[in-house]
């Protein structure tokens, strides 16, 4: 099954292997890695890791998922509001995703666009988004960088 949509796959799902390749990265950030667990099992998780905009650090988040059976029982919203939770604890200026518009922006995410910032490609259009933090500078522009292991898919 793909961690991403549930569905079956032939071999490993592609997420699989960048999640190993994320938690050895040098951009890995350990506060950000979180998990939601059910009775001793683990139900679901999100990852973020270093990204940028220029010499702006921000976070890239994901990959995230929730077992299939438990989704749409508010685990996938309890990692993201941690999530937003830890990174303006943390000081962080935002937060970078690859996702749904129509999910994603009950978080106060936004197309990355409309705040100046183009996504790393082109053809992903509103569907990069971006959640400006309590310390967001305004007026950045750029592309955005994800961290390393994404750039090789």
């Amino acid at each position: 099954m793909s961690p991403a949509t549930g569905l079956p796959v032939d071999g490993e799902p592609a997420e699989v292997g960048l999640l190993q390749q994320l938690f050895e990265c040098e951009e890995y950030l350990p506060q950000f890695s979180i998990v939601a667990e059910k009775d001793g099992e683990v139900v679901g998780h999100v990852i973020s890791t270093r990204g940028w905009v220029g010499e702006l650090e921000l976070l890239g988040l994901g990959p995230i998922g929730v077992v299939p059976r438990l989704q749409r029982h508010g685990i996938g919203s309890a990692l993201m509001q941690e999530t937003v939770s830890r990174a303006n604890a943390a000081g962080e200026r935002a937060i970078a995703l690859l996702g749904g518009p129509e999910y994603y922006s009950r978080f106060g995410f936004v197309p990355s666009v409309s705040l100046g910032i183009e996504p790393p490609e082109p053809r992903w259009g509103d569907h990069f988004q971006l959640l400006p933090l309590a310390v967001w500078p305004g007026g950045v522009h750029g592309t955005f960088r994800y961290a390393g292991p994404f750039e090789r898919l």
